[in-house]
């Protein structure tokens, strides 16, 4: 394990204290200009995310309509919604094939919209305790100047294991090892190419976590657009252990 690994994981609550960890559920905001493109306009303002740690699997309610959920399973990936009274509406295997053929400005359906949302939450929530995962390649490539600060960069290999967004992403970190951009690229959005920031980390039963996320459309020279295309906000953390 590298220096620049071992802080971060110290930074945001260390291993041991996350390899205790079995489910988050949290509270959440998600919004920007992004969703109105995708056909669901101020949709996810009020969520509730469940996801377990071990294993790659989140929970949205409610989706779409009240008290409807949306499930998200992989290995094989399969998107489900169901009913407030846990009725099956429709469920989707493989549903990353789904995009197939759609660019940057098509609208989705719920099932491809949960798809994304879920996988992506699941990542950022599950950071930095993902990179000691099977599978999970990390190496410390050349620091980034920005507002001022010099940040490390952890360039972060994914396997096709875990549903992500593409399979290789670069984290830059601050002096103190909590994480302040990600870049990736979006294979399910037409390879849109993002920066995306975080800010105002809190502590929840001892792991740091950001609370606020702004998620850009990055230029080529590393800078990016002026107005964030997704926001997200966590306004609670509820931590559970294993047993």
């Amino acid at each position: 394990m590298s220096d620049l690994l071992e802080l971060v994981l110290e930074a945001h609550g260390g291993l041991e204290r996350w390899s205790r960890v079995n489910t988050l559920t949290t509270q959440l905001a998600v919004g920007g200009p992004f969703w109105a493109l995708r056909g669901f306009p101020d949709a996810f303002l009020s969520e509730t995310l469940n996801i377990e740690v071990h294993r790659q699997h989140a929970v949205f309610t409610p989706w779409i309509a009240p008290g409807w959920s949306l499930a998200l399973d992989v290995a094989p990936e399969l998107v489900t919604l169901k009913t407030a009274a846990g009725e099956t509406v429709e469920s989707r295997l493989n549903p990353r094939s789904s995009y197939g053929g759609y660019n940057r400005t098509s609208p989705w359906d719920a099932m491809q919209v949960g798809y994304f949302l879920s996988y992506a939450m699941w990542n950022y929530l599950t950071t930095p305790f993902l990179f000691t995962q099977p599978g999970v390649e990390t190496a410390e490539i050349e620091p980034w100047d920005e507002h001022g600060e010099s940040w490390r960069r952890l360039r972060v290999a994914i396997p096709n294991t875990i549903a992500t967004h593409t399979a290789e992403q670069v984290f830059y970190y601050a002096s103190d090892g909590l994480l302040r951009r990600h870049d990736y690229t979006v294979d399910v959005n037409a390879g849109a190419v993002v920066a995306h920031y975080t800010e105002e980390h809190k502590t929840f039963d001892g792991l740091v976590f950001p609370t606020r996320r702004y998620v850009y459309r990055r230029h080529p020279d590393g800078s990016h657009e002026r107005s964030p295309a997704i926001t997200i906000d966590v306004h609670e953390i509820a931590v559970s252990h294993v047993e």
